[in-house]
């Protein structure tokens, strides 16, 4: 699959409604593009994943969704909403987690997380003061002296808290050790199931893997993957490793078969097929004497680096301006 191709699966119904709608989205800094037409859209209900390397174009992407820049084209709907036009009302309905994030230094956590809560009309206390025995937050300390760990906890709690439609998570676990990351996953997974939705951009692939259901791979500020992990999959190589009676090295002329690897001994190879071809290739197969077989469907990894490639030379636009004057995600 070429990585410059924009590939979109719908595997949701039509008439389901969008929590996000972006179609052709352009975004110029001076003479730098930063958004190039793209295209994004997240059902309600869904956990999706927003991919890319820095420098892609995620973050501008979604400062325009948070209507703290205007697009210089293209169509954005953020539930049902203009977010340049409708952003006072729209920010009640929805909660946003960046990266790296600063606290007032003199107020305490708790007071944070009320102060965030009530723009958007209250928390609920309950649910505040488990998230904060979940995450495990000491709320009396002040701003100043807590650590990026614990600063990311605060904006969590205060998101998660809030009666809010949307979340919209940029690499929401900085900071966070292995333990916390758990926790996180957890919550967002209760988030979902009431029926809400989160947009999650993050570099954490076992992460998005984890949570989402869908997700979209962005390139130089183009869409160029779209759609469910399930369907995503099924357009992709699956990796086979299979041992047989007989030596099965014609395999390797068989349609939709790549990259054949021999292992320890000759008997036994390991070769990427692509997915529509996986039942003829194992039919293939047993005509040699299968001993053993595996078929491993591609991760989320596979789909990504399918998308950029290993050696990651496409990424040379890391340091562009496109995101913070530098500072890209």
């Amino acid at each position: 699959m070429a990585a410059s191709a924009l590939v979109t699966i719908r595997s949701y119904a039509h008439a389901m409604d969008l929590a996000i709608s972006v179609s052709g989205l352009i975004k110029k800094f001076g003479d730098v593009t930063a958004l190039d037409g793209l295209n994004l859209e997240v059902p309600v209900g869904r956990i999706h994943g927003f991919l890319g390397p820095n420098g892609c174009g995620k973050s501008t992407t979604i400062r325009v969704l948070l209507g703290l820049i205007r697009a210089d084209g293209g169509d954005v709907r953020v539930l049902g909403a203009d977010p340049w036009t409708q952003s006072v009302p729209l920010h009640r309905r929805l909660a946003y987690v960046p990266g790296d994030v600063s606290l007032w230094p003199n107020l305490t956590g708790g007071e944070a997380i009320d102060l965030m809560g009530r723009l958007r009309g209250g928390v609920d206390r309950r649910l505040r003061n488990d998230l904060i025995d979940r995450f495990e937050l000491d709320p009396t300390k002040r701003g100043r002296t807590y650590s990026r760990g614990n600063r990311q906890k605060v904006a969590l709690i205060a998101a998660l808290a809030a009666d809010v439609d949307l979340l919209i998570l940029d690499e929401p676990t900085t900071g966070l050790d292995p333990l916390m990351e758990a926790v996180f996953r957890d919550c967002i997974a209760d988030f979902a199931k009431s029926g809400r939705t989160a947009l999650l951009s993050s570099h954490v692939l076992a992460e998005v893997d984890a949570l989402c259901e869908s997700v979209t791979i962005v390139r130089e500020g183009r869409t160029v993957l779209s759609g469910s992990l399930l369907d995503l999959r099924q357009v992709t190589r699956t990796t086979v490793t299979a041992t047989t009676r007989i030596k099965p090295n014609p395999i390797a002329s068989a349609p939709g078969v790549h990259n054949l690897r021999v292992g320890i001994t000759p008997n036994t190879v390991t070769f990427d097929v692509d997915s529509e071809q996986l039942d003829p290739v194992i039919t293939t197969l047993s005509g040699f004497g299968l001993v053993a077989v595996k078929a491993q469907p591609p991760t989320l990894e596979d789909l990504f680096l399918r998308q950029y490639g290993r050696i990651g030379s496409e990424g040379a636009d890391a340091n562009s301006p496109a995101d913070d004057g530098g500072s890209t995600k």
